[in-house]
């Protein structure tokens, strides 16, 4: 059975920082892209950034230049490195990954930014 579990959400004042991870286990063939995703109250879960199995990455507009995600393919992990916070990006963050050619998510974790 494959799982992703995150980690690292809390709760931060505005213009802090916080890291995500997010590592996958269990029968694992292969995983594509990973990525990560939020959904705040009364929102659409949205994309935040995601990265290939090469290094390739894509950042949703909102957070270029403040988020940087990266991955560890020996680890089946991703990580979400957030700088410069606002309570805009408060939300349940999910890991998201492509494995064994299924998507796959998390089960998320919040992250709280206080102005």
């Amino acid at each position: 059975q494959v799982q992703l579990v995150e980690s690292g959400g809390g709760l931060v004042q505005t213009g802090g920082s916080l890291r995500l991870s997010c590592s996958a286990s269990g029968n694992i063939f292969s995983i594509t892209v990973m990525g990560w995703y939020r959904q705040a109250p009364g929102n659409q879960r949205e994309l935040v950034a995601t990265v290939t199995s090469g290094g390739k990455t894509n950042y949703a507009d909102f957070v270029k230049g403040r988020f940087i995600i990266s991955r560890d393919n020996n680890k089946n992990t991703v990580y979400l490195e957030m700088n410069s916070l606002k309570p805009e990006d408060t939300a349940v963050y999910y890991c998201n990954a492509n494995i064994n050619l299924l998507g796959r998510w998390g089960r998320g974790t919040q992250v709280t930014v206080s102005s």
